[in-house]
């Protein structure tokens, strides 16, 4: 099992920008995709980016496509997830997940950390 903690949630105006982190521990060395996810009031959670640890493939929601940036650090086991140009309609619990197999990195995620809230007013 891979424990992870997500961090840099916040409260931000629209338009401005906000970096998480999730730091990894644990059967690291299993990881195949890491991914961040999030989940509005009253919606169900959304995929939001995936990164394949290996080659560092990335994917993206079409919702933030152009405005969010994920990215990882190997020797740290941290991945990351700029969040640029935001918007109400971002506004969410953000959760970082490992996923260990499997060629879809939109769903199957393994583990799963506690979230981070991210708030962005208008």
């Amino acid at each position: 099992q891979v424990q992870l903690i997500e961090s840099g949630g916040g409260l931000v105006q629209t338009g401005e920008s906000l970096r998480l982190s999730c730091a990894a521990s644990g059967r690291t060395f299993s990881t195949h995709v890491m991914g961040w996810f999030r989940q509005a009031p009253g919606k169900e959670r959304e995929f939001v980016a995936a990164i394949r640890w290996s080659e560092g493939s990335t994917y993206y929601a079409a919702s933030v496509k152009g405005r969010f940036t994920i990215s990882r650090d190997n020797a740290k086991n941290a991945v990351y997830l700029q969040m640029n140009s935001l918007k109400p309609e971002d506004t969410a619990i953000y959760y970082c997940a490992v996923k260990r197999g499997g060629i879809a990195v939109r769903n199957g995620y393994d583990d799963w950390g506690q979230g981070t809230q991210v708030t962005v007013s208008s």
